[in-house]
């Protein structure tokens, strides 16, 4: 299968294949990271019954919930080198395994110290999922269809943000059996379901194409084939460590890293703030009103994100896609800014922000896996995901700084000036486009344009 197939041929299988791949991988793509979003950030509701219970301040809060990223950071690289090592199934199931465990054991510290220390080990556990995940997409998406795919994996943020509020709401008010906290049951209720996630991927995910079942050998072996077109240094061969480190050497890692650093200052400065800058909207919206506006824009960012990822994928154009969806995040902000206490359009501005900060990544991490060589995509994507990671230190730690009493929109300036210093990057950045279905002359015209 392969030579002798014509251009419409040639579209029917490449059809056929991906539909296989994403019904087959996705349903578990997805749980991981959903999952994953919704553990990490589940202390952000269940602090509501910890700073009695404990004694944590809100200054210490946030030193616990910022002390995840250094471990996370640090281990990223390593984590995705041993991906490749010992193959995916293997690596992934073992992510989700202990991230559900520390999670659940969570539930039952006692001080604040034993919280420091659940958090770090949190972060040594997540370490790597993310870039992990994005690495796996690469062995079974071609790049004309990544930029969808990523945004499918992607759409786990805003569903994560959705699903964790109301259910560690519900858990807070309704859940106390064996006398225990309402917090501690937002912990193990919501760390559980990642062991049983990756019992699961253990079973039944494949590694790679050649491993799977659910594909023919002929199909697996036009896919290979086909990906291994994509890439300049030819079809996926062994790599030393020292041949996947020269990824930290390569000139657009760097650039790209600090690129996505910015991104991601933007993207953490809205995320941490959303609900004090629904609250300073109208005092007297309740804990209620304030988390079912606050879901508004994280659902209309996902439309827009879905949107965004399949023209860019129509297109085969990455870096503009970016840059647009920056300046726009931007606009927004701002926007934010002017309509402080005018509900209608703040959240029209607020929503126009999400489009922008959650519908960048498709396109942003299609283009990051498209100009790295196969062998330092492993090193390369989880170098450029730890730099961005730092956003998470310094976005929020700044606004809040510059933020008042009564006015938290006064320190949206420096993600404004973040996302418009990412825009400015990526338009110096060179990178080809991702090549256009040979089979269909008018839409690759079209797509030309």
């Amino acid at each position: 299968m392969g030579a002798h197939l014509d251009a419409e041929d040639t579209a029917a299988l490449g059809s056929r294949v991906t539909r296989k791949v994403t019904y087959r991988i996705f349903p578990i793509v997805g749980l991981l990271y959903v999952f994953n979003y919704m553990d990490r950030s589940n202390i952000s509701y269940a602090q509501l019954g910890m700073e009695q219970e404990l004694g944590i301040t809100t200054a210490t809060f946030g030193a616990v919930a910022a002390i995840f990223f250094l471990a996370y950071v640090v281990l990223e690289i390593p984590s995705n080198m041993m991906l490749k090592k010992v193959g995916a199934r293997l690596w992934l199931a073992r992510i989700a395994i202990s991230w559900g465990l520390v999670t659940v054991v969570t539930g039952f510290v006692e001080s604040v110290t034993h919280l420091y220390v659940a958090r770090i080990a949190l972060g040594i556990a997540e370490a790597g999922l993310f870039p992990g995940l994005l690495l796996y997409l690469t062995f079974w998406y071609r790049g004309r269809e990544r930029g969808r795919a990523i945004a499918m994996m992607a759409l786990a943020q805003p569903i994560a943000m959705v699903l964790g509020s109301l259910t560690g709401g519900w858990i807070l008010d309704h859940v106390h059996w064996a006398d225990m906290s309402g917090w501690r049951w937002v912990f193990i209720l919501q760390g559980a379901p990642a062991i049983l996630i990756g019992l699961v991927t253990l079973v039944w995910l494949p590694d790679r194409p050649s491993d799977a079942r659910f594909l023919t050998p002929a199909e697996s072996r036009w896919l290979e084939s086909e990906i291994d077109k994509e890439y300049a240094d030819g079809p996926a061969h062994k790599e030393t460590v020292r041949d996947q480190l020269r990824a930290l050497k390569n000139r657009k890692v760097l650039y790209l890293a600090f690129a996505n650093f910015f991104a991601a200052c933007g993207l953490y400065g809205f995320t941490f703030f959303v609900p004090k800058i629904v609250q300073q909207l109208d005092p007297s919206y309740s804990a209620t009103n304030i988390g079912v506006l606050g879901t508004i824009p994280y659902l209309v960012g996902a439309v827009g994100m879905l949107l965004v990822a399949r023209n860019s994928d129509r297109t085969g154009e990455r870096r503009f896609h970016v840059i647009g969806l920056m300046l726009l995040a931007a606009v927004g902000l701002f926007g934010t800014i002017v309509f402080r206490h005018d509900p209608v359009p703040a959240m029209i501005c607020l929503s126009l922000v999400a489009i922008g900060v959650l519908g960048y990544m498709a396109p942003y991490w299609a283009l990051a896996a498209r100009v790295l060589p196969r062998g330092q995509t492993a090193v390369g994507l989880a170098g450029i995901n730890s730099i961005a990671a730092l956003g998470g230190f310094f976005s929020p730690y700044i606004i809040g700084k510059n933020a008042t009493a009564d006015d938290v929109t006064v320190g949206l300036y420096f993600p404004i000036v973040c996302l418009v210093v990412c825009a400015v990057m990526l338009a110096f950045l060179k990178v080809p486009r991702d090549r256009q279905p040979a089979e269909s002359p008018a839409r690759a015209t079209t797509a030309g344009v």
